[in-house]
């Protein structure tokens, strides 16, 4: 389109859960509601219009053995900009993605910078892997390079006792979220088990990934400080066939995974009914598929959610608690175009109709 023309998207807007209006312009770019004086060259599109979409949790730039080359990663953004996902919480990556900035046809990034691991405690290649006095140093180095996030590796398999372990005593993570809450940045933690999360909560992180050893005795804490978490169960999905894989070496870690997997619809909506913000993250990259946003929020209805605020949690409280606009005058226009009603079936996500992003079609 040239520099004078207007997008139309006409139908049903659903600027909030409950707000919808019937249409919006994209001039420059930018969404506005008023009709553009002397608009031509129009491009009219029709449908229902959502926010464009978020995962909380996504890795660009990384495979199943560590970094991947600028094509590769390329790949994985459009993989995930055909979903309609359009905003990217990196929840931990090895590769410099700086470069997707300059590119107006990818989704935007917010990243957390690269995984902050104990020794040997992680999948190879991934992260840091330091030991506990060095965690402040790398906590600040990770918040100076990312977008306002830090991701610590907050439990993994402990070799000698065959089981899930916390990775850092409490010390440790209190004077590290400490300082990455200095330098403004949030902290998240990866988190299978339930050994980490007391420590974690109490020591003021902000979101826990996965949360699968969420107990009934620690949901009124994780409520209480207002933590969130994003349940990935797309990837939790995976636990049965990693299991079967420990059986041999680690029979006690096996079992363990295979409890969290079997309870995890039911903690889900154990956070939800206690309200602990709930957000979508697909854990895409590494040895998991991009593009799986449409799929993580039906798990969430599956465990549920209801329907509405599991849409929510891809689109208007998701990008509200990111600190991005949504689909208010004067926003950037980032938004998917649906055939019908998303709030009503949200397996509708799965199609989108249109991607708009930075007020052009993509083709």
């Amino acid at each position: 389109m040239s520099d004078q023309a207007v997008l139309h998207v006409k139908g049903r807007i659903l600027v909030g859960p409950d707000e919808v209006r019937d249409e919006l312009w994209v001039l420059g770019g930018r969404i506005t509601y008023d009709r553009p004086a002397g608009a031509r060259d129009v491009r009219t599109v029709t449908g229902w219009a959502l926010p464009g979409l978020v995962d909380a949790h996504c890795h660009v730039g990384l495979g199943a053995d560590g970094p991947v080359d600028a094509d590769t990663a390329e790949k994985q953004a459009l993989t995930d900009r055909e979903a309609g996902t359009l905003l990217i919480r990196d929840a931990g990556s090895p590769s410099d993605t700086r470069w997707v900035d300059d590119r107006d046809d990818l989704p935007k990034i917010i990243r957390a910078g690269r995984h902050i691991a104990r020794t040997r405690r992680y999948i190879r290649n991934y992260a840091h892997e330091i030991e506990p006095d060095d965690l402040v140093t790398y906590v600040a180095q990770e918040a100076r390079r990312g977008d306002g996030w830090v991701k610590l590796v907050g439990d993994w398999i402990d070799r000698d006792l065959g089981d899930l372990a916390a990775c850092w005593p409490r010390e440790a993570v209190e004077a590290a979220i400490a300082e990455a809450h200095r330098l403004g940045a949030r902290v998240t933690a990866h988190c299978f088990a339930e050994s980490s999360l007391r420590d974690l909560v109490e020591a003021g992180i902000d979101c826990i990934e996965h949360a699968t050893g969420l107990t009934e005795d620690l949901i009124p804490l994780f409520a209480e400080r207002g933590v969130a978490i994003v349940p990935t169960l797309v990837n939790i999905a995976t636990f049965p066939q990693l299991a079967a894989g420990g059986d041999a070496r680690f029979p006690t870690w096996s079992a363990h995974m295979r409890r969290l997997y079997e309870r995890r619809y039911d903690t889900v909506r154990g956070a939800y009914d206690a309200g602990i913000p709930v957000y979508v993250g697909t854990d895409a990259g590494g040895a998991l598929a991009h593009g799986m946003v449409a799929g993580e929020v039906a798990e969430l209805v599956t465990a549920g959610i209801p329907p509405v605020d599991a849409l929510s949690a891809t689109a208007w409280g998701a990008r509200a608690w990111l600190g991005r606009p949504g689909l208010e005058e004067g926003a950037p226009a980032d938004l998917v175009v649906y055939e019908g009603d998303p709030r009503a079936d949200v397996r509708v996500l799965a199609a989108p109709r249109r991607v708009v992003l930075g007020g052009r079609v993509v083709e």
